[in-house]
Formats: structure tokens, C-alpha cells, sequence
């Protein structure tokens, strides 16, 4: 058989191969649905964390060794952070109902002399019901959440371990004229997974280091409930605290409070709003997507919207993945062509209308009608 032939059937079967893996993969999919979001923000995070494993495969530990301390850090981060939220829930919702049923069900707003009154009981209860029945529905749901996580667990540590080799099965299929395009999707999608992961995370850390001892300081009865919000509110894109800060502020204007409105709207916004931002992002942003704000907020809505709570990494990442497709279009199209080599041909044409035009008028002025009316 020919070296060709051997080469084409070679390929052949690979390709089929892939095909057989989509496949599968799809219908695997369909039969893991009620447990998708966990295994896709299993695959996120030991994408974040195979680094860790090979630092600490560098530093002596074995494959198996340095995945189980890999595993260990995110079963840490993700204790550290989902259970003060499940603690305020359970321990602290009677304050935070308080807290709400304590706003007026009436807000007057004066304008030009002019006194508009704004109905709040509505979204009031609003919120109550629903802060109600998310307390409720974890805790029905706390079986199924802690399988979930044991679930999560065992993931994470097989991602971490065998990454490597998954990642190989992976781009196995693709030509190796093609693998170019899979790296640069790869180091996007790992870009970007770290801007969520670890850059938002260090942020919201500071952010509730920060938000508590200043609410504490400002005499609010719940302080680290509200800089834990202020924490989770840091992963909203462009807004982040401001939408907690900002009702807090409007909250003491209408109560006639206005010396309290002054501190909570200046100290909130430059402290716990603005410099995290500042001190902490430039600081760990060097490895990050540099994916622009805007298209952040996009993904993030979209996801959270579609796809849960899981959407608030899946939503950027798909985003960010989408941006370096596109960016690698356009290099492959344009080349190193210039935005004014792209127009040089429509700036030709336009040359040779206004000669065209030249042409015409000087015809024109030379015709013999034109000259027997003059």
C-alpha cells in the first residue's frame, strides 16, 4: 500500500474516531443534564489548577501526590467561598428581612417644588418572597448539593490529574496545520478562566476585607451580611458594589439621613466599589484575557441568564473564546494589510470620480453650445 493511502486511511480513522467521540459526547451530555453545571465548573476550575499541580510536581511532589494538593486548594476556595453564603441564609435571614421590612413602603421625591410619592412595598415583598424561598429551597436541596459536591470533588481531582493526557486526546484529531487555532482558543479560554477564578476572587476577598470593618464602623446591625453582598456583587462586571452601596445611600436620603448618605456614597464608592479595582486587578492582570469590560458584562448577563449560575463562567468564557475566533479571521483575511491599505482602492475610485467629473466640466465649458450662450 502506498505511503499516501496509508496516510489518507490514517487520517480517515481519526477523524471517525473524533466523530464517534462528539457523538458520544452529546448523548452523554443529554444523560448528565441535571449534573452538567457541576461538571462544567469542574472542568473550569482544573483548568485553573493543573498549574498548581505541576508547580507542585516541580517542587517534589508526584503526579498523584501534586493532584490531590491540587484538588485540596479548590475543595478549599470553594468551602471558603460558597459557605458564608449558605451561613447568611441560614443564620442571618431574620436580620436581612428586618433590614427590608424597615424600608417605608412610600418614598417621597421632591422636584421643582413638585412631590411624587414611590411605591416600594412592592418590590419589598418582592424580595422578602424571594429571599424566603431561596433559604427554603437550600435547605431542601442540601442532599442533593453536598452529591453534587462530592461529585464536584472527584472530578476536579481526575481533570487535574489526567489533564494532560485528556487535552492530548483532544487536539489528536485536529491537522497540524490547524492546531495553531486550538492553542490560541486553549491560552484565551485559560486567560480568561483565570480572570474569573482568581483574579475576581483575590478582588472580592479584598473587597469583604475592606466592606466590613467599614460597615461595622458606620453602625450598620448586619455589617459582614452587607460586605459579604458587597464581595459576591464584585463578580458583576463594570457595576459590581455600586448596586449595593447605591440603594444603601438613597435608603438614608429618604429617611432623612443625609450625613449617613454622604459617608456610605463616598467611603462605599471609593473603598469597597473603586479600589479593589485599582489596587488589586492591575496587580494579577498581567496573565488575564484583558477581555474589555463591555463584552464581560455581556457574557456574564447572558450566561447567568441562560445557563444559571454556572453562565457566570461559562458566559465570558464563551465570549472571550468567540473575541479570539473572530481576531483570528481577520489576521488570517487582512494579514498585516493597514486600515488605510484596505481603503487605498475606494480612495482610487473616489480619484478617478473627481477626474471623471474634471473631464466633464472641461468638456462641457469647451462645447460649442456652451459657448454660443455665453
Amino acid at each position: 500500500m502506498e505511503p499516501n493511502e496509508l496516510e489518507d486511511r490514517d487520517r480517515t480513522r481519526r477523524y471517525v474516531l473524533a466523530g464517534i467521540v462528539v457523538a458520544l459526547g452529546v448523548l452523554t451530555a443529554g444523560i448528565l443534564l441535571e449534573v452538567l453545571g457541576t461538571i462544567l465548573f469542574a472542568l473550569t476550575a482544573a483548568y485553573v489548577l493543573i498549574p498548581v499541580q505541576k508547580w507542585l510536581v516541580r517542587r517534589g511532589f508526584t503526579e498523584w501526590t501534586g493532584a490531590v494538593g491540587a484538588t485540596v486548594v479548590g475543595f478549599v476556595v470553594v468551602v471558603a467561598v460558597f459557605s458564608p453564603i449558605a451561613a447568611t441564609l441560614y443564620f442571618r435571614l431574620d436580620e436581612i428581612i428586618g433590614f427590608l421590612e424597615a424600608i417605608p413602603p412610600e418614598v417621597p421625591i421632591t422636584a421643582f417644588d413638585v412631590t411624587y410619592t414611590v411605591d416600594v412595598a412592592e418590590v419589598q415583598g418582592l424580595a422578602i418572597d424571594f429571599l424566603t424561598t431561596s433559604a427554603i429551597a437550600l435547605a431542601s436541596s442540601l442532599p442533593v448539593l453536598a452529591i453534587k459536591f462530592a461529585l464536584f470533588v472527584i472530578l476536579l481531582f481526575a481533570l487535574v490529574l489526567k489533564g494532560e493526557a485528556a487535552a492530548r486526546a483532544a487536539v489528536a484529531p485536529v491537522p497540524h496545520e490547524y492546531r495553531d487555532v486550538v492553542y490560541a482558543l486553549a491560552k484565551r479560554a485559560r486567560e480568561t478562566l483565570y480572570a474569573i477564578y482568581v483574579l475576581q476572587l483575590a478582588t472580592s476577598v479584598v473587597t469583604l476585607i475592606i466592606a466590613y470593618p467599614l460597615f461595622w464602623a458606620l453602625g450598620y446591625d448586619i455589617p459582614f451580611t452587607l460586605a459579604l453582598l458587597a464581595a459576591i456583587l464584585q463578580f458583576v462586571p463594570i457595576i459590581g458594589p455600586s448596586l449595593l452601596i447605591v440603594p444603601i445611600a438613597i435608603y438614608h436620603v429618604v429617611a432623612g439621613e443625609l450625613v449617613a448618605a454622604v459617608l456610605v456614597a463616598v467611603l462605599g464608592i471609593a473603598l469597597v466599589a473603586w479600589f479593589p479595582d485599582v489596587g488589586v486587578r492591575p496587580r494579577l492582570a498581567r496573565r488575564s484575557a484583558g477581555l474589555p469590560g463591555s463584552l464581560y458584562f455581556v457574557g456574564f448577563t447572558g450566561g447567568l441568564f441562560t445557563l444559571g449560575a454556572i453562565g457566570i463562567v461559562v458566559g465570558p468564557l464563551i465570549v472571550a473564546v468567540f473575541v479570539e475566533a473572530v481576531d483570528l479571521l481577520a489576521d488570517e483575511v487582512n494579514d498585516d494589510t493597514d486600515v488605510s491599505d484596505l481603503l487605498e482602492p475606494d480612495l482610487e475610485h473616489g480619484d478617478r470620480g473627481d477626474e471623471l467629473v474634471t473631464d466633464t466640466e472641461a468638456s462641457y465649458e469647451e462645447s460649442p453650445s456652451r459657448a454660443a450662450d455665453d
